[in-house]
C-alpha cells in the first residue's frame, strides 16, 4: 500500500472513500468534517441530531455521497471523548476504519490527519500513528493459504492536510511510522510462521537476510562454537531436538566514536513442547510463537538499520527447539552455563531462562551494556497481569522508566514488577548453584527474572516478559488476530531515545571546536 501526503480540501478528493472524524458530544462538526458535512447538504449534522452518529470511540458511520462529492463514500470515525484523546487512539481508529473500508471494497482512501487539528497533538506524531495504524491494521498472514481471488486490498492511502506548512512534518511522520510498522509486521510474520517453516536454521537465515538488506554485521554461532564457549545451558535445551541450535548475533555500528553498545537479547525457542516436562496437548500449537522475543529483536534491528540512529546496538538471539527425546535433558539434570554457574533443571519447560542465561553471559563477554532481554518467559506473567500489558523487571530504575516511556510512545503498555530478595530463596538448589524454577504458584514471573538477574549481576538490565502480549485472539485497533509484534516498536523507540540523549553533548563539542 502506498501512503501519500497531499495539501487540499478532503471534500474534493476523488479517493473511493474519505475518512473524517468526530469527537463524542459534538453537535455541529467543524474543520474538515464540517466542510464535508456542508458538501453533503448537512447530512452528518442530521445524523448527529437523529442520534445515529454519537462520536463514540471506534464508532463508524458510512455515508454514500450519491454524486455530491467526488468520492462515493464518506466514513465518519468516532474519536471518543476529547479529554481522553491520545496518540494510540489515532493509531487504532485508523486501523479500524481501514479494515472496514477494505471489506466494502475501497481500493483508495483519503483521510484527515486525526488529532492534528482540534485534537491538539503534534502533526508529525499524528502522521506517524496513522501510518503505523494503516500498515499494522491491514496486516494479514496468508502465506500458507490458497489465494482468494475475491480478497480485497487497499492500494493507496492519502493524508490530506489543508495547511501546506504542515506537509513536511507529516511526510517525516509517515516515513518513520511506516518503518516501525513494517518492523512490527516482520516480527509478526516470524511468530505466525509454523515451526516446520521457521526452524532455528531458518530463523538464522532470516537474520542474515535482514543484515544484508540494511547493512548490519551478522554472525551465526554453531553448536561446536557454543561447546567451545561452554554454553551448557543453551545446549542442554537443544539436545532433545534434531534441529541444530543457532546463536544469532546482529551488530549495528551507528557511533564509531563510542565503544558503548546496547544489547538487545531475544528468546528464540522456535517450538516449545516443554521437553520431558511436556505441555498439555490442548493449545500446544501456539508454542510456535515462543520465539516472539527473538523475532521482535531481529525486526527491531531491521528498523534500526533503516533509521540509522547514532548509537551502537548488538542483538543476541539464542535459537533452538525444546523437544522431548531420548537425548533430552531430564528433570534433575545439572547443566553448566557459560559463566561456569551450575543449574539444576527442575522443570524442562522452564527452558527460556536457560538459553537466555548463556545469551546474557555471551552479551557480557562482548561488553554489551545496558542489556534489555525480551521473552515469552512465563505463563505466570499472564496470570499476574492478564493480556493488556507486558511485565517488566529491572536492576536499573532509570533504564526501566525509559523502556516504559518508549512503550507509551508506541501504544504498548508495560507494568513493572519488583525483584524482592526474599524470592531468591525460591531458586536455591541443594545440588547446584541455582535451580531453574521456584515454588509453584508463588511469583513465578519474578523468580524467573531473578534467575536471569543472577547472570546479569551488575550490568544495567531490563527484562521484558511478553508472554501476556505476544498474541491476541481477535482484531482490535492496530492489533490483528495472531502475533502482535510487541515489543518491536518499543525497542526501536528506546534506541532512538538513547541516541538522542548523546546528541546535545556532541553538539556542544562541535560548537567548541568551531
Amino acid at each position: 500500500m502506498e501512503i501519500k501526503v497531499q495539501a487540499g480540501d478532503i471534500s474534493q478528493h476523488p479517493a473511493r472513500a474519505i475518512v473524517v472524524n468526530l469527537f463524542e458530544g459534538v453537535k455541529r462538526p467543524g474543520g474538515a468534517t464540517g466542510a464535508v458535512d456542508k458538501a453533503l447538504g448537512g447530512a452528518i449534522s442530521q445524523l448527529i441530531a437523529d442520534g445515529e452518529i454519537k462520536g463514540k470511540l471506534n464508532e463508524l458511520t458510512l455515508i454514500h455521497t450519491l454524486g455530491r462529492l467526488p468520492s462515493p463514500r464518506v466514513l465518519v470515525a468516532g474519536l471518543g471523548k476529547q479529554a481522553d484523546f491520545r496518540l494510540d487512539r489515532v493509531r487504532d481508529i485508523t486501523a479500524t476504519a481501514l479494515r472496514y473500508l477494505r471489506r466494502v471494497g475501497a481500493r483508495s482512501v483519503a483521510t484527515v490527519v486525526h488529532g492534528a487539528g482540534v485534537g491538539g497533538l503534534e502533526p508529525q506524531r499524528c502522521a506517524q500513528a496513522i501510518a503505523e495504524g494503516a500498515v499494522m491494521g491491514l496486516y494479514r498472514f496468508t502465506r500458507h493459504k490458497k489465494k482468494n481471488e475475491n480478497e480485497r486490498e487497499i492500494d493507496e492511502l492519502t493524508l490530506v492536510e489543508f495547511e501546506r506548512a504542515k506537509l513536511a512534518a507529516l511526510r517525516r511522520g509517515v516515513a518513520a511510522g511506516r518503518i516501525l510498522a513494517e518492523a512490527a509486521n516482520r516480527a509478526r510474520d516470524m511468530a505466525n510462521e509454523p515451526a516446520n517453516y521457521l526452524t532455528p536454521a531458518i530463523m538464522a537465515e532470516q537474520a542474515q537476510a535482514v543484515a544484508q538488506e540494511v547493512g548490519l554485521e551478522c554472525a551465526i554461532l554453531e553448536r561446536e562454537q557454543m561447546q567451545e564457549l561452554g554454553m551448557g545451558a543453551l545446549l542442554g535445551v537443544a539436545q532433545g531436538s534434531t534441529q541444530p541450535p543457532k546463536l544469532i548475533v546482529l551488530r549495528y555500528h551507528g557511533d564509531q566514536r563510542r565503544k558503548a553498545t546496547l544489547g538487545l537479547l531475544g528468546k528464540g525457542i522456535t517450538f516449545d513442547s516443554g521437553g520431558i516436562s511436556i505441555k498439555p496437548s490442548a493449545g500446544m500449537q501456539a508454542m510456535k510463537g515462543d520465539m516472539s522475543g527473538g523475532a521482535a529483536v531481529i525486526a527491531a534491528m531491521w528498523a534500526i538499520g533503516r533509521l540509522k540512529p547514532r548509537i551502537n546496538v548488538t542483538a543476541v538471539v539464542p535459537a533452538t527447539e525444546n523437544m522431548p527425546s531420548g537425548s533430552a535433558t531430564k528433570p534433575g539434570d545439572v547443566l553448566r552455563s557459560m559463566s561456569g554457574k551450575t543449574i539444576e533443571v527442575v522443570n524442562t519447560d522452564a527452558e527460556g531462562r536457560l538459553i537466555l542465561a548463556d545469551a546474557i553471559d555471551y552479551a557480557k563477554s562482548q561488553g554489551l551494556s545496558p542489556i534489555v532481554d525480551v521473552a515469552t518467559l512465563t505463563g505466570a506473567m499472564v496470570v499476574a497481569i492478564g493480556k493488556a500489558a507486558t511485565g517488566c523487571m529491572a536492576n536499573s530504575q532509570e533504564l526501566c522508566q525509559k523502556v516504559i516511556a518508549a512503550g507509551e510512545a508506541a501504544g504498548e503498555k508495560f507494568w513493572q514488577f519488583p525483584l524482592y530478595d526474599e524470592y531468591k530463596e525460591h531458586i536455591k538448589s541443594d545440588v547446584a548453584d541455582i535451580k531453574n524454577v521456584g515454588r509453584r504458584g508463588e511469583g513465578g514471573a519474578i523468580t524467573a527474572a531473578l534467575f536471569l538477574a543472577d547472570f546479569v549481576a551488575d550490568t544495567p538490565w531490563v527484562h521484558l516478559d511478553m508472554a501476556s502480549t505476544d498474541n491476541v485472539d481477535k482484531d482490535k485497533g492496530a492489533w490483528v488476530k495472531g502475533a502482535t509484534g510487541i515489543p518491536t516498536r518499543t525497542l526501536v523507540n528506546l534506541v532512538l531515545a538513547l541516541a538522542k540523549e548523546k546528541a546535545p553533548a556532541r553538539a556542544r563539542r562541535r560548537g567548541r571546536a568551531g
